[in-house]
């Protein structure tokens, strides 16, 4: 099924997963605007890369209206944009856990609320959020990041059966462990940075999900997966994708008794 030059803008586009999917999205025909905070770090991409700031209204609504005058609507949002800060539930200040929210929840409601008028008026749309396996399951000194995706989950079931009936699709993405720049772009709470009373444990567990990230594969299978998604006619709500062993975790979370999940995530961080 080709693209009929859909629109697609991806959040988050030049780095990570989100540039895996801006880069993919443009071989496979569609007019794909990669939008960043610092777009001039994109200087080799064949897509169009347009600014913005997910924590900004203004840049969010002048990003939209840019895209909107020129190509005449958006077909596909992709909000891929977001950050990790890891440390202590204890250590992260909250203006640490604010910015954890401000980017990863607060940045996908400002980008569904711009992009959800011209989709409407135009009685279709299809809306991806980027979530995580975090937000189905949380795991330990990254408890922030994952709440924030446990927001975005709730969030992306609920704007979903708000806009079917204007002809809008919504669906999730939940990766696991890729290879990508969000491993040395994640944030350590400042108080842990200083003395960490948690320590070994912290550090220990750190060091286990950094090798796991770095040791993961490329994240094109994403890229693959949301290229089908945007051609499938109905597409479902989720859609986890991780290498084994974290490909299990989903059915697990169904299948088991947390009491055994937490020991399986537990044994998986070093938490004694």
């Amino acid at each position: 099924m080709g693209s009929g030059r859909k629109v697609v803008l991806v959040t988050g586009g030049t780095s990570g997963i989100g540039r895996a999917i801006a880069d993919y999205l443009h071989e496979k025909g569609y007019t794909v605007y990669g939008a960043a905070r610092k777009p001039e770090a994109a200087k080799d991409a064949r897509f169009k890369v347009v600014r913005l700031d997910v924590d900004s209204d203004e840049s969010v609504a002048e990003c939209v209206s840019r895209i909107v005058a020129a190509e005449g609507g958006i077909d596909v949002l992709v909000n891929g944009a977001g950050f990790g800060i890891t440390g202590p539930v204890e250590e992260n200040s909250m203006d640490e856990v604010k910015a954890q929210f401000e980017t990863n929840y607060f940045g996908v409601v400002r980008m569904c609320r711009a992009v959800l008028p011209h989709m409407r008026a135009a009685r279709k749309g299809l809306i991806i959020n980027i979530s995580s396996l975090g937000g189905l399951v949380s795991v330990p000194y990254h408890a922030h990041y994952c709440a924030s995706k446990f927001a975005v989950e709730g969030l992306t079931e609920g704007l979903r059966l708000e806009v079917a009936q204007f002809g809008i699709k919504v669906a999730m993405v939940e990766p696991g462990d890729y290879k990508t720049g969000f491993t040395a772009g994640r944030k350590m709470a400042c108080a842990s940075q200083v003395e960490c009373a948690y320590n070994p444990q912290f550090e220990n567990s750190l060091r286990k999900m950094e090798e796991s990230e770095r040791k993961g594969p490329p994240p094109t299978p994403i890229a693959r997966l949301v290229a089908r998604i945007i051609e499938t006619p109905s597409p479902k709500l989720r859609y986890p994708i991780a290498p084994p062993p974290q490909n299990l975790m989903p059915p697990f979370k169904r299948l088991l008794p947390w009491s055994v999940i937490e020991k399986i995530i537990a044994g998986t961080y070093g938490i004694k």
